[in-house]
This record gives C-alpha cells, structure tokens and sequence, in this order.
C-alpha cells in the first residue's frame, strides 16, 4: 500500500523470504540507491538513529556530519518542519499505531528547499511499548511538482504554523492560569482553534477539577468534580495519556451516554479531547468543542496535539507561578508585623502594597514602642525583589527592634544594623530610615541610611520635605568601614504627621526622583486629614500610574494636648489559614470591649467582629486587618473595621431555612447600630459601630 495511506501488511521479500515487516531487506539494501530510496533504523532506548548512503544522500548531509542522533539533522530540516514530524510521529508512538507517513521539506546545501516523504514502522515489545522505528526516506519533490497540489499544501502549512504561532505567542504572556483560560477563551483564540467552545480541567489528588467552560451555557451540572475513573473523556485522556478526538454526534452519544443528554442544546458535531501532560505527568485536560465540522484530518489532528503540548507547558508555567506567588505572599506576610501596636500619644497607620508583577519583597516598615513614651518608626527597602530579599528583610527588622529594645542610641542601632546584614554574607544592601520620637516633647531623631528623606505635614495641611544627613545603606557601611550616622533632629508639633516611605511611593517612568518627591509633597498636602485615608490615597496613586515596585508606608501623628482621645485603638493581622491568629483577634476584641467599658454588648460586638473577619478570609484570597477604636462624639462609640485587599462588595442574602451559612451581614445589619463599606486602596474595609455607655 501507498507509503502514508495507511493499513494492509506489505508482502514478503520475493528474494529473501522474509517478511516484510518494514526492516529493510537484500532487495533495498540491493536496489534501493537505484530507487531513491533510502532507509533508517531507529533505536528508541538509546536514541540513536542508523541511515544508510542513500538517505545521507537525501537529507544532504555527510557521513562525518551526522553522529548517530535525529537532532542532528535539524542543519537541514527547519524548525517548523521538524515539529510538525516530532509531532506525527509522537502520535504514532502514543496512539499505538504500527506506521507513519509524512511529507516534509529539507534545505540542501546550496539553499534549495526540496520535498521528501518518509514510511516509518514501530516496532513494539510484548508490553506495547515502543523499541524501534525503522523506515524509508525518498525524494519526493518530482511527485509534488503540481502547481496546485503544492499551492494547497503551502496554504494549510501556512494556516497551520499560524495557529500554532498565533495561540504560542499568546500564551507567552499568560502567568496564571486564568491568563491561559482568557487566551484560549477570547474569541480570537477560539477562532484559532477552529472550535465554537471549550472546557478544561486540572488534575488535583486524584480528581478533574473543572476550571474552564465556555460560551456560557456549556456547563454541565454535575462534572465541576469529577474522578479520573468516570466515564467522561477528560477522564479518557488524563487515564489512558492520549487524545480523543470525536468524529460526530452519534459517535459522543455512543462514547459517552451519560453526558450527551446534558450538552446536546450545544449542537455539537465533532469534539478534541487532549491531554495535557508537563514532565511526563498529566495535569490537565482541555476538550474543544465544534459545530461546524465532522471528524478530523490528519493534519488537524497533528496540529492539535502540538497545540496542547504548548498549552500544557504553558498552563505548568502557570501554575508554577501561582505556587511561588503564594508562598511569597505568605513569607511577606510572616516577615511584617503581625499588629501595630496602640502608642500613647500618637496615631499611627500603615500600608504596604505589592508591585504589580512581583508580590513579594523586601520592603518593610515597624513601630516599636519605647521606654518614657518614645516610639521608634522604621521604613526599609532590602536589595532585591524575590523570597531571599524578604527573608533578609525579616532578619533586619528583628535586629533593629531587638537593637532599639535594648536602649542603644538610633545612631548605634543603624551601626549595628549594617554590621549584622554585612555578616550574613547575602550579597544585598539595604536602605533605612529610623526615626526615635519623645512624644512628650515632640523631639524627633532622624537616622538614614541611603533612604530617602521623610516628609513632614503640618497642622493647616501644608507638606515639606526633611532633608537629613545620611550614611551609606546598610551592609555597605559595615563593608567600607564607614559605620558613622548622623543624627538628625525635629520637633513634632501636636497634630503635625510624619511620613516615611519606601522609593515605589515616589518613582515614576521617565522622571527624576526629586520630581517623584516634589509630585508626593504635593498629593500629601492635599490629601484628606485621617491618616488610614491618606494612605489609602497614596497607594491608590500608585496603582493609578502603573508603579511596578513594592510600597511600604508608615505615617506617625503627634496628638494635640488636651484634644479628644479616642479612648483607645487596637489593631490585629489575621493571615488566612493562621488559626493562631484569628484566635489571637478574637482574644484582642473580647479584652477591648471589656476593658474599655462596653461590657453590656460585649456577646453582640464579639459576634458580629467574628462574622465579619470570618467573611473576609472566606470570600478573599488575602489577609484581614482587623481594627477597633472607641470614637467619641455626640455619643460614644466602638467601632470595628475589618479591611481586606478583595474590590468585591459583600452582600446580603438570606439563608434557607436549614442553612448552615449566609447569615454573615445579616447579623451584622440585626446587632450593629449603623455599618456600611468602603473602598480602601486596592481592597475595602466593612465597618461597624454600636454605641456605648460612657465609662466612670
């Protein structure tokens, strides 16, 4: 039979007698180089690959340029070429078939491109896998001459190294996998692919997780979980590692019965089932859905597998990412402080934000509360945007609260600081900025290591920038032995607010920093007067300019003699999965309300806190900060903040009656006197307040 038209059994060797089993026998070894035919013998466990003279002859190579390995002729094979051939015959081997066929093109040496066909037959052990291929190779340049045969075959290569450049070049850029969802989902994707729609699935602990289907309206009630072992094709293909590819309607109803009846309104005429297999391991399915078409060519077929290996090492990147991700946002949350604590005298906020690519590093910010109500603030930025830069990070931040505990001078404790970075030998600097405040006098003392100067905001809103002497960043001054700070000094007026921050607050694309700080002098002095929304601001105008780097902010205001207390503040980080910490919050607010003489709804606060922070680990991907203040005004209140970095607004929905969730606000609207949300930063904050008696 015709080399590539598959089927039949070629006959014995007339000559030898022995059977033709596609080893080349006496008569090619004879006569084959007068035929133009030349042939190979390819070992799969070794890898190499025996060719005679002829076939040396067709790919145009010498004997001493070819060392025995397939990759070698790739001098004369093009890349596309050879993919689509490692493509043809990676089916064969994984779809149990005995021969190949395949067309393509080799680049002789003087330039000229000139067509071949190879005939490959694999050879199998007992257990079906796969030892050998041995085959022919001939010119085949003379048969292909025709001018519109070879016109057809250009345009499908042509439409075919399209699809897959185009879907290749698209999921290039996707670094989750919801980035390689919307690329297979957008429209031009899918036009891509040739298929009207698409379901895809991972594979996680034995099971198919559904995390794709569309258009809307695919999704079949039901298969959201499903285990490998269910009659489904994704089942099919993750268990057996080979595509399903489904010819026509009657052949999916007689394939698989019990999901046929659920998707028949999508007018399915033909299906792509393919594995999606990384390292040698299946981690997903994805099934292509059309209904235009009935069965498959060969060259689709081939196309489409090539397709989902791309996919596959796409979707491993991907989920790579996002494991690495999530480790680093639990390391940056482990590395900065777990709670600000409450200073007599002062109110304190805080932020951090994540550069927009990266979500982790080595920015940091501290408050440390001091003996003879000083308070220490530091901001600090390690060298580096990966989990060794946060790791330093938290070493850092340990020494200098440990260094300042002791009672060492703000000088000492920066010297101290950059001998110890020095001596962990980590390669990394790290800039600094430590500020000691007297809050009964209002004296500041001012430390900076290769940090960028604080800014000072006044009581009528008016902002300027504090130029303070500095050293050399932390680890280098210990390295050139120039361990000198000098001390700057301030006085903090009541009501006046010292800002620090880290460069990501202030560098912008194109500009100076000194044009950076001039631009935030400016938004700060005409920034609202709360500080939580001053920082919220601030951090806003970073994302509103596309900043790429870590943020961190510490903003410390010096309370005015004699003006309202707020009678106290308290305020706790709440990591998702850390028990330990949402127990610590609910001992904080159980200890607050009492404490702070709101005993007679102590039970309704407790809930209702506890119902709020609960909401927002459950219903976000981050942490909770969790915030409680008593406010006094026309009457006397404690008011309960629960922040977390998810836009979405919570709402209100009544439970059924045998429902075990969905009460949340529902509490919160019955127990609070007054509750609401707002937007804060790149999350929100949902808000509380019940009023209290005022305390004796």
């Amino acid at each position: 039979m015709e080399a590539g038209t598959g089927g039949g059994e070629p006959n014995d060797c007339t000559h030898c007698g022995r059977a033709a089993d596609g080893t080349p026998c006496c008569f090619l070894a004879e006569f084959g180089d007068h035929l133009g035919i030349g042939s190979f013998d390819w070992d799969l466990d070794t890898g190499l690959m025996h060719m005679d003279a002829k076939a040396h002859e067709i790919f145009d190579v010498r004997p001493d340029e070819y060392d025995g390995r397939p990759e070698t002729l790739g001098i004369r094979v093009p890349p596309t070429e050879s993919t689509r051939l490692d493509g043809i015959v990676s089916t064969a081997l994984k779809d149990g078939s005995e021969n190949y066929g395949a067309y393509f093109r080799v680049k002789c040496r003087d330039g000229r491109m000139r067509w071949t066909h190879t005939q490959g037959y694999v050879r199998r052990d007992d257990t079906g896998r796969p030892r050998r291929i041995v085959g022919l190779v001939r010119e085949a340049t003379q048969e292909l001459s025709d001018s519109t045969a070879r016109r057809e075959q250009d345009a499908l290569r042509r439409r075919q190294t399209s699809v897959v450049q185009g879907t290749t070049a698209a999921l290039a850029h996707a670094r989750t996998v919801q980035d390689v969802i919307d690329v297979l989902k957008d429209s031009h994707g899918l036009q891509h692919l040739g298929a009207t729609s698409l379901v895809m699935g991972l594979v996680r602990a034995g099971r198919i997780h559904l995390v794709a289907d569309g258009p809307e309206g695919s999704f079949v009630p039901g298969t959201k979980v499903t285990r490998i072992d269910e009659p489904y094709p994704m089942g099919d293909v993750v268990r057996t590692l080979a595509p399903r590819f489904i010819e026509s309607p009657d052949d999916f109803a007689r394939s698989y019965p019990l999901l046929w009846p659920h998707i028949t309104q999508l007018e399915i005429t033909a299906a792509a089932y393919l594995p999606l297999i990384a390292q040698a391991r299946p981690i997903g399915a994805l099934g292509l859905l059309y209904n235009d078409k009935r069965g498959f060519t060969e060259e689709e077929r081939n196309v489409l597998v090539a397709l989902g290996s791309s996919i596959a090492q796409s979707l491993q990147r991907a989920m790579f990412y996002e494991q690495e991700k999530d480790l680093a946002q639990s390391l940056q949350q482990a590395m900065l402080p777990r709670t600000i604590p409450a200073v007599s005298g002062a109110d304190i906020a805080v932020r951090y934000r994540s550069a927009s690519l990266r979500d982790i590093g080595g920015d940091w910010y501290d408050v440390i509360p001091l003996p003879g109500g000083r308070v220490g603030a530091v901001i600090g930025d390690v060298q580096g945007h990966d989990t060794h830069a946060a790791a330093v990070m938290g070493q850092l931040r340990i020494v200098l609260r440990a260094y300042a505990a002791e009672g060492h001078t703000p000088a000492t404790v920066m010297a101290r600081a950059s001998v110890f970075l020095h001596e962990l030998d980590t390669e990394r600097f790290a800039t600094c900025l430590y500020a000691e405040a007297d809050l009964s006098t209002g004296v500041v003392q001012l430390v900076r290591a290769g940090h960028l100067d604080p800014l000072l905001r006044l009581t009528d809103g008016t902002c300027r920038r504090l130029p303070v002497d500095g050293g050399l960043p932390l680890g280098l001054s210990a390295e050139f032995g120039r361990l000198e700070y000098p001390v700057g000094t301030v006085e903090l007026d009541p009501g006046q607010t010292l800002i620090l921050c880290t460069d990501g607050l202030v560098e912008q694309p194109g500009t100076d920093l000194d044009d950076g700080l001039q631009a935030l002098t400016a938004l700060v002095g005409t920034g609202p007067h709360d500080l939580g929304d001053l920082g919220d601001l601030l951090c806003e105008s970073v994302d509103e300019r596309g900043g790429d780097d870590d943020v961190a902010l510490l903003l410390l205001r010096r309370r005015g003699i004699g003006a309202p207390q707020s009678g106290g503040r308290l305020q706790q980080h709440v990591a998702p999965n850390d028990p330990e910490a949402l127990t610590e919050a609910r001992h904080m607010i159980r200890a607050a309300v009492r404490a702070w003489g709101s005993a007679g709804r102590a039970d309704e606060i407790e809930l209702v806190a506890d119902e709020m922070i609960t909401n927002a680990l459950m219903h976000t991907d981050g942490p909770a900060v969790v915030t409680l203040r008593v406010i006094t005004a026309s009457d006397r209140r404690l008011r309960v903040d629960v922040e977390d970095t998810s836009s979405a607004l919570p709402r209100r929905r009544e439970a059924g009656e045998d429902g075990v969730s969905g009460r949340g606000l529902l509490l919160v609207d019955r127990l609070a006197d007054v509750w609401g949300v707002e937007a804060r930063g790149s999350g929100k904050c949902v808000w509380c307040e019940f009023v209290v008696p005022a305390r004796d």
